[in-house]
């Protein structure tokens, strides 16, 4: 009996943990002590007397009770429906009691074990409970919504550093989650951008590859591939029941940890923008989100290294844009990560401002329309044998590309044509004959012999002294020889202007 009572509690063990083992452990002694207290016979685990079984009885309810206390919150919840948000939220605190110090046994290492020590065991809600608080998977309804979903604030501007954006959000103390509960934050994937599908698969067909819908409509996905950013796995998704858990959406700032630092101040309708923004949900492992639980950067990161800082980075533009705060452990944590991203920016929707292009210049006149220019005629060239039939013809001093031209008829080569087959100047009037003045040419003698007054005949002198007739011989004469003399100088001028011009045209030419 005792070998058997060993086996049935490792079996507990495997099962379920120590909570498993223990309630094997109670179940064996309660069936023992029952079976002492009321046969007063001795078993064999050598109790004696119904006063001895009934004490074995009474520990065994007790140590039942213990077990199921310490059961993980995991254990309660079927796999099929166990969404990442609401049953890992509402089983972190106890709800009869909730304490800061219940959050802060949460550990910053997750381990490798059946309870993931990132979660606290105990819990005083009702397996029931927990399960009516689970966001369902693949639901065949879209909850529509009324009203106007939005976040409080505009996400952060483009080019924001995130460790620049974390330092704006304000540090305070963790809040008691009293009045929380997933109904707070809407319904479960609600079609909050009414695109006519819910959320949960907006992000599956956002963040999986090779989608496959269930039907021509794309909204539910059947099938696909998950690049999972937390693990580094790749995860082969499939719809099912059974199946559609290995892929949940994960809030990336969770819903618990959200009412509890600040989103209670929200409105309704600004929660449920929180519960579906694209910004704050990631298509992640099952088993990986449900081990964060609502666990901040403080007490769990994505076992993917190479993701912390992008996975960091969103928690803090999500809490930015919905006006959130933090704890000093969580920044220090999310500082920490920071500081070896090498400035890695804030995730935003917002759109980075760009240098305003230049004012459209005015549209260009058309073109004017091309004149047609007659085609040049062809220079005809060899039109001339020679230079004589090109000054027949009227043509001389031929350049380059003109009419007429040929290299034969430049013979000096300077580039023009039959220079002497141009006509002639015609001839300047011969110059007359220099002339000197002295001595005198016969033809002046002769012209000034001819024009001048000849002499009077020489008279014989007489005595005519005191006659009235000599006197008046006399006179006559000097007239003449004087009127002789002046005609001499005029002929002797004008032969001298003539021979003064003749010069100057022999000096001209």
């Amino acid at each position: 009996m005792a070998g058997l009572a060993f086996f049935v509690v490792v079996i507990g063990l495997i099962s379920g943990g120590l909570s498993g083992g223990l309630i094997m452990a109670a179940l064996f002694a309660l069936a023992t002590g029952l079976y002492t207290a009321v046969t007063d016979r001795p078993s064999w685990a050598r109790l004696n007397g119904r006063r001895a079984g009934g004490i074995t009885a009474g520990a065994a309810v007790g140590a039942l009770l213990v077990g199921a206390a310490i059961a993980p919150a995991e254990e309660t919840v079927p796999t099929a429906v166990a969404e990442e948000t609401a049953a890992a939220e509402l089983s972190t605190e106890p709800s009869t009691e909730p304490t800061p110090s219940s959050t802060p046994s949460q550990t910053a290492t997750p381990t490798a074990s059946a309870t993931p020590s990132s979660r606290p065991t105990s819990s005083a809600t009702p397996s029931s409970t927990a399960t009516a608080d689970v966001a369902p998977l693949d639901s065949d309804t879209v909850a529509e919504v009324d009203g106007d979903p939005a976040a409080p604030s505009d996400q952060p501007a483009a080019n924001t550093a995130a460790l620049a954006l974390l330092e704006t959000l304000p540090i305070k103390g963790r809040a008691p989650k009293t009045g929380y509960s997933r109904e707070e934050f809407g319904p479960a994937w609600a079609d909050v951008d009414r695109n006519g599908c819910d959320t949960r698969n907006d992000m599956l067909n956002r963040d999986l590859t090779d989608v496959v819908h269930t039907n021509s409509v794309p909204c539910k996905v059947e099938s696909g591939t998950l690049d999972d950013p937390y693990t580094g796995t790749v995860i082969a998704f499939q719809r099912g029941q059974n199946t559609s858990s290995k892929v949940q959406i994960d809030h990336v700032v969770a819903l618990s940890d959200a009412w509890q630092k600040g989103a209670q101040q929200l409105s309704a309708d600004q929660r449920l923008a929180f519960a579906n923004d694209p910004l704050n949900l990631q298509a992640a492992d099952g088993p990986a989100n449900q081990q964060k639980g609502d666990g901040d950067a403080a007490t769990w990161l994505p076992p993917n290294r190479g993701y912390r800082c992008e996975y960091v980075a969103r928690q803090i533009s999500v809490k930015a844009t919905y006006t959130l705060w933090v704890t000093q452990a969580e920044h220090d944590a999310m500082a920490r990560v920071l500081s070896d991203c090498n400035g890695i920016l804030a995730p935003t929707n917002q759109v980075a401002p760009s240098v305003l292009p230049p004012a459209p210049a005015p549209p260009p006149a058309p073109p004017p329309a091309p004149v047609e220019t007659p085609a040049p005629e062809p220079v005809v060239t060899d039109m001339f044998a020679n230079c004589t039939e090109a000054a027949n013809a009227g043509y001389s001093n031929m350049v380059i590309g003109s009419p007429g031209y040929s290299p034969k008829l430049d013979r000096d080569g300077d580039g023009v044509a039959c220079e002497a087959a141009a006509p002639a100047p015609a001839p300047a009037p011969p110059a007359p004959a220099l002339r000197r003045p002295w001595p005198r040419p016969p033809l002046l003698r002769r012209r000034t012999t001819r024009t001048a007054t000849p002499y009077a005949p020489r008279v014989p002198r007489r005595s005519t002294r005191g006659s009235p007739a000599s006197s008046r011989s006399s006179t006559e004469t000097a007239t003449a020889w004087a009127a002789n003399r002046s005609g001499r100088r005029t002929i002797l001028g004008h032969a001298a202007d003539q021979d003064r011009e003749v010069v100057r045209s022999h000096s001209s030419a």
